[in-house]
Order: structure tokens, then C-alpha cells, then sequence
């Protein structure tokens, strides 16, 4: 029986999930709140395989394949018979709180609920259903079919079951995995670059060095593949200012307070490849 598969939410990171489990055999069902969410990320997701395609990565036969295991819909009960459901909505508390909660009470009983949040801690979003042990972080990277890593995050009570599942279909995917044992917020990966940018916009907003001359220490001095000012052009400004934001919220932490000029730069909405101009114009 082929596995089955739920992503909610069609974004970026929604959308490169659904793709990279369809390539990888799983029956995905892509949920979003409005058809024309859904057109775009199938539309995303046909140029991305083309994309692969060209490539020679994957042939025409298996994009067509990968493409017809999608099923987009508007219908959060279309995610009810799952075997694991990753939710990819907006990054805040409340959001993903309200939806566990429904999808906590829509699924089979062996469902796995899985996160694709950057920074806030999964016990916190477990506390909203009757069946935290089931509820785990599955952390993508954008863009998810070309980034290898995957951050599995336990909640206080995440079980060893759902840990192994969650791990399954991560490498299932072609992802190497880590596994944050201790719920942190900002986990790994988004605590370390976090304080790496606050400190290289710092660097930059006081006229120490330009962005390029920052981004070029960090991949010529430490072997980065892309500097940390690169990257949230990449990821979006306005998002990682977010990651930021929560995890201070936590901790407490100076380190991870945002610059004025990232704050003002988002107001701005000038966030980074998505909106043509960031630290760098695109």
C-alpha cells in the first residue's frame, strides 16, 4: 500500500516538501485555504521538476509520476487518512497551535503530527492536542529539493515511535537527518545561524564592512557555501527577523535581538529575493 502523506499549507517550504515525497513514492495531499494558493504551488512544483529534468537528475517519466501522486484541495478532511501530516503554515504560536489542535482530532490514532517551524518549540505546539507524544519537528530547508538537511525535533514528550517515523520519511525523501534532543527554542540549526546574522548586520548597519565583503569572510574564512547575509535574502529577511524574534522571546538572549536596520528593512518589505531587493538587489 503506498504510504500516504498530508502537507498543509502550499508555500515554499509546503509546496518543496509535497514535491520531494512524491518523487520519493509517497501519495501527498497538498492542502491550502484558496485554489489559487494551491495553482501556484503546483505550478512551483512542475517548473521545479523541469528544472530537474533539464538537469538529467530525474527523467520526464518520473516527474510526470511525481506530479500525478500530488492531489491539491482546499478540505483540511482530506488530510484525515494520512499516516503523517506535516504542517507548513505561517510562523506563529497560535496558528499552528489552532491547527494541531483540529488535525489532532481529524486523524487515525497512528498519525504523526509533524511541524516544519524554524524556531518555536514543539512542546509548546504539542501542549494543543490530547496526543503530544505523536507531535514532532520537521525542520526542511529552503529550497527543500535541493537541501539535503533535515532537523527532527523532540517535544518534551515525543515518543521514540514517532521519532523513528518521522526519521523514516525524512530519509525517505534523501535528507540526512539530526535530531535536537532537548527542545530549544530555535533548535540547531536556526539558533546558530540566527546569532551568525544578528552579528553580520550588525557588522554591516554600522558601516564595518559591506554585505559582500561579510558574506565573502564567511564562505573564503570559515567554508561556508553562502554567507549569513546571502542567506536571508535567500530565505527571506522577514523570516528569519521572525526566527529571531521568537527565539529572544524564549531566551531572553541578547544575542538574538534584531538590528534596527533588519526590523526597518522589513517594514519596508524589503525581505530578500522574494521581493527583488534585500541586502542585495535581485
Amino acid at each position: 500500500m503506498a504510504r500516504k502523506l498530508a502537507v498543509i499549507g502550499a508555500g515554499l517550504m509546503g509546496s518543496g516538501i509535497a514535491q520531494v515525497a512524491a518523487a520519493a513514492g509517497w501519495d501527498v495531499t497538498l492542502r491550502d485555504v484558496t485554489d489559487a494558493a494551491l495553482a501556484r504551488a503546483r505550478s512551483g512544483i512542475e517548473t521545479s521538476l523541469a528544472r530537474f529534468v533539464a538537469k538529467d537528475k530525474v527523467s520526464e517519466d518520473e516527474a510526470r509520476a511525481a506530479l500525478a501522486r500530488i492531489a491539491t484541495t482546499t478540505d483540511l478532511d482530506a488530510a484525515a487518512d494520512a499516516d503523517i501530516v506535516v504542517e507548513a503554515v505561517f510562523e506563529r504560536l497560535d496558528v499552528k497551535q489552532d491547527l494541531l489542535r483540529t488535525l489532532d482530532g481529524l486523524v487515525g490514532e497512528h498519525t504523526v503530527l509533524a511541524s516544519n517551524t524554524s524556531a518555536i518549540p514543539i512542546t509548546k505546539l504539542a501542549a494543543a492536542t490530547a496526543h503530544p507524544e505523536r507531535v514532532i519537528g520537521t525542520h526542511f530547508f529552503s529550497p527543500v529539493p535541493l537541501m539535503a538537511l533535515c532537523e527532527l525535533v523532540r517535544g518534551h514528550r515525543t515518543s521514540d515511535a514517532t521519532l523513528a517515523t518521522a526519521r523514516e520519511f525524512a530519509e525517505s525523501t534523501g535528507k540526512t537527518c539530526i535530531v535536537v534532543e532537548r527542545d530549544v527554542a530555535g533548535f540547531v540549526t536556526t539558533r546558530l545561524i540566527s546569532a551568525l546574522l544578528m552579528e553580520a548586520v550588525r557588522l554591516y548597519e554600522s558601516g564595518v564592512a559591506t554585505a559582500e565583503d561579510i558574506d565573502a569572510a564567511c564562505r573564503l574564512g570559515f567554508g561556508h557555501a553562502m554567507g549569513p547575509l546571502e542567506t536571508a535574502d535567500l530565505t527571506g529577511v522577514d523570516v528569519l527577523l521572525h526566527a529571531a524574534q521568537n527565539i529572544h522571546t524564549e531566551t531572553q538572549d541578547g544575542k538574538f535581538v534584531a538590528p534596527e536596520l533588519m526590523r526597518r528593512m522589513v517594514d519596508a518589505g524589503d525581505i530578500g529575493r522574494k521581493s527583488g531587493r534585500g541586502f542585495y538587489r535581485h
